[in-house]
């Protein structure tokens, strides 16, 4: 459980705010004065802390400061009134990972809360690289094979520099891992490092949320805004699948990375930033720079050094260790004895092809712990996930045949431009209310389990308003 410290001296606002985050399951400490909230800060391990800007004695910036000498790379999200909203920019350029007006909407502020936390998580949680499973804590990248060897050699060669790195491979193969690796290891570990997925952030906002805005530069821009290339000035950016963003904004990455600099959206003015960009695409890039997709300027800028990750198939011999990893990582998570696996399953995993490469082999894993519960793995239990019971073809058949038919009943109603998207969210709905009563409401083994990131469960589960009658937790 994941536990947020509130600074705030208005008692009413600080203990609602306190109630509502316990209800999501968030453990909840609050203060009253920047003194307060710092000796907090110095006596137990914190997730997140919401700082108000407007404090008695020690003020918010000065709190701010001392919060960041205690733990450089503890989140911090600043609350502010319009009458302060400069000091708040000022925190978030100085390390803030963002700051929020008064009055605030609360999916907004949950959504906010839940990209802190795991930013935060990023920032703090070792990735050990060439790890043996028995010998590693937390995350890890595992595997002897020789392609993974010189996948290590790479890190442990460009981590101490400031180039720029193009991490290819399918997906499934570990890309973010390896992102956090090279920063874990390089001379910016002390400094930010924000994520920042092309594909989930719709295109009308990914500018914006990139570089930032001036106020009046869009309807809603109510005052100006620092984006995450800013707010992780010293430090590092990754960009997972770029090969997916729009070209418009391929041509500012381009200016970034020629003349360490941006422009905000709606605004004139030059702005210098220190960042190192990692990049990450499944995408053949060759082949979308032919089509018209990619720049080939910047595709030559972001591969000083390319790191290629293998897929799966290409290296079976890491299956066995693989397993072993997760089935003690996730045994671990479910607070169960791990009951390892047999012999016969261990042959079936080792010939499967694995098309969603570590990913797909960390989901299998995990979901037969969860059905198991405690038993040993049999090839029963795999053939069940990988191909669901029923009669092969003709089950199949039966399922599609009912969507088609619900798909068909959608259609004979009035045109409705948007049905396409009705029929994908109700879709999508479902998918992720079955997943969380898999995972008894918890969100982050439900995220796991459906290959996404939390912020992007969180978004959708307020997006679908999905209620279970089981709490949700993380």
């Amino acid at each position: 459980m994941n536990t947020i410290l509130v600074i705030d001296d208005d008692d009413q606002l600080r203990i609602s705010f306190c109630k509502l985050l316990r209800e999501e399951n968030y453990s909840v400490l609050g203060a009253a004065s920047g003194e307060s909230g710092i000796e907090i800060v110095t006596q137990q391990p914190l997730d997140l802390v919401i700082l108000d800007m407007r404090l008695p004695g020690m003020d918010g910036m000065e709190t701010f400061k001392q919060i960041k000498k205690v733990d450089p790379k503890l989140p911090v999200i600043i609350v502010t009134a319009f009458g302060t909203t400069e000091t708040a920019i000022e925190a978030t350029k100085m390390g803030a990972y963002d700051y929020v007006l008064k009055p605030f909407e609360i999916p907004e502020m949950l959504n906010l809360i839940t990209q802190a936390i795991e930013a935060g998580y990023f920032m703090r949680s070792p990735v050990t690289v060439d790890a043996t499973p028995d010998k590693q804590s937390g995350d890890a990248i595992i595997g002897q094979s020789r392609a993974m060897q010189t996948v290590y050699k790479a890190i442990g060669r460009v981590s101490q520099t400031d180039a720029t790195i193009l991490i290819r491979g399918e997906s499934g193969t570990g890309k973010e891992l390896v992102a956090r690796a090279v920063y874990q290891h390089s001379n910016r570990s002390h400094k930010p490092f924000l994520i920042i997925n092309c594909v989930a952030i719709p295109e009308t906002l990914l500018e914006s949320e990139l570089f930032g805005y001036e106020k009046g530069a869009f309807t809603g821009a109510a005052q100006k805004h620092i984006g995450k290339i800013e707010q992780a000035n010293g430090g590092t950016v990754f960009l997972d699948e770029i090969g997916d963003m729009p070209l418009s904004i391929q041509a500012k990455i381009l200016r970034l990375l020629q003349e360490k600099s941006i422009e905000r959206l709606g605004g004139e003015e030059t702005i210098p930033v220190d960042v190192r960009i990692i990049a990450a695409t499944h995408q053949n890039l060759e082949q979308a720079i032919e089509d018209g997709e990619f720049r080939e300027d910047l595709y030559f800028r972001l591969k000083v050094v390319t790191i290629e990750l293998p897929p799966l198939r290409n290296r079976k011999e890491d299956i066995k260790g693989l397993i072993a990893y997760y089935l003690q990582k996730f045994s671990s998570d479910l607070k169960i004895d791990n009951p390892g696996i047999q012999d016969e399953a261990m042959t079936h995993l080792h010939d499967y092809e694995w098309p969603g490469n570590v990913r797909e082999l960390a989901n299998l894993v995990q979901k037969s712990l969860i059905f198991n519960r405690g038993a040993p793995i049999g090839i029963t239990d795999l053939t069940q996930i990988i191909n669901p019971p029923g009669d092969g073809e003709n089950t199949q058949t039966l399922n599609l045949d009912i969507i088609r038919q619900w798909a068909r009943q959608m259609m004979t109603k009035e045109p409705d431009p948007y049905r396409f998207d009705d029929f994908m969210d109700i879709v999508s709905g479902i998918v992720i209310s079955e997943a969380l009563k898999l995972t008894d409401g918890n969100r982050t083994q439900a995220a796991k389990l459906l290959g996404m990131s939390r912020p992007t469960l969180h978004a959708k589960i307020e997006k679908h308003n999905i209620r279970m009658k089981t709490q949700i937790s993380d």
